[in-house]
Parts: C-alpha cells; sequence; structure tokens
C-alpha cells in the first residue's frame, strides 16, 4: 500500500475513532441529563429542550459510533455461519457485503438525510413542544454519521482487499492493522 494511501486511512481511523469517543462521552452526558430531568419533574422543574437534547444525544451516540464499531470490527454479522468459514472467505464476503450492501444503502442515507438537513436548516423548523430545541442540527447528524461509516467502509475494504493480495491471511489468522 503506498505511503499516501496508508496516511489517508489512518485519518479516516482517527476521524472515527473521534467519533466513538464523542458517543463515549454523550453517553455520560445522556446520563447525566437523565437523572437532571428525572430530579427537576419530581420538582415541577420539567425542560422540554432538556428532554429533547436527551433524543439529540442519544442520535448522535449511534450515528457517529457507527464508523468506529466497523472500525473495531465489532459490527453485527451472522457469527454461527462466519466461523465456519476460511479467513479468506471472510475476507471476500466482508468485501462483497460491503459494495453491494453497506455503501448503496449508507450512500443513499446520507444523500436523503443531507438533504432533509439542509431543508431542515433553511425552514428553521423549531421543535412543537414548548421550549423545544432546533430541528436542523439533530438532521445533521445523519449525514454525518453515514458519510463516517461510508469513509470506515471504504478504509475496511481497502485493508481487506490488500490482505487478500499479500500473506496476511495465515494459519487462520486475520490481520487488522
Amino acid at each position: 500500500m503506498n505511503h499516501a494511501f496508508a496516511w489517508l486511512l489512518r485519518k479516516i481511523d482517527l476521524l472515527n475513532r473521534l467519533g466513538g469517543w464523542i458517543s463515549a462521552a454523550a453517553v455520560l452526558v445522556v446520563t447525566l441529563l437523565a437523572v437532571i430531568t428525572a430530579l427537576a419533574r419530581s420538582a415541577n422543574l420539567g425542560s422540554n429542550a432538556l428532554l429533547e437534547l436527551q433524543w439529540y444525544l442519544f442520535s448522535l451516540i449511534f450515528l457517529l459510533a457507527a464508523g468506529w464499531t466497523l472500525q473495531q470490527d465489532q459490527h453485527v454479522r451472522v457469527d454461527v455461519l462466519a466461523k465456519r468459514w476460511s479467513p479468506r472467505s471472510r475476507l471476500w464476503i466482508d468485501i462483497i457485503g460491503h459494495g453491494l450492501v453497506l455503501l448503496p444503502v449508507a450512500s443513499v442515507l446520507m444523500w436523503l438525510g443531507l438533504k432533509h438537513a439542509i431543508a431542515q436548516y433553511l425552514s428553521g423548523e423549531m421543535s412543537a413542544d414548548a421550549g423545544g430545541l432546533i430541528r436542523w442540527p439533530v438532521w445533521a447528524l445523519i449525514p454525518l454519521g453515514f458519510m463516517l461509516l461510508i469513509l470506515q467502509t471504504l478504509a475496511d475494504m481497502a485493508r481487506k482487499i490488500q490482505q487478500l493480495r499479500s500473506t496476511a491471511v495465515v494459519s487462520g489468522q486475520i490481520n487488522h492493522e
């Protein structure tokens, strides 16, 4: 793999690690917000903005962590079948699955999410609930999250193709460099 391409793959990994770290921090923030919201409601001091912020952060957690989850090879797969296949076959299945399913679906969802986020931004739509938040930031998470997933998918495919070309698949072990 040439030096510039390897550098690009490392930068994609870094972006998705950052998304994973932000998601992890958001879990803590959502937990604190849930406690604060519960305590505030018990004192009749509830806030729609705090509730909506929890929903926004919940969206952030899943959308920004998707690429990181793929990077860490922790995504959902049918392990019952995959365990029976050779490492080389698993590489091929991942490459084909990424190319025929994950990339097209993620691309369509990124495009549709981008169109909707722009429309929300231009309209300045607010929550229908009193004291609610503006809507476009949560909608902007959709194209951002899917863009990170697409980039990580491309990086993962490049590495898997490189492994198929090299001797990285040795004695049942797959090298996740």
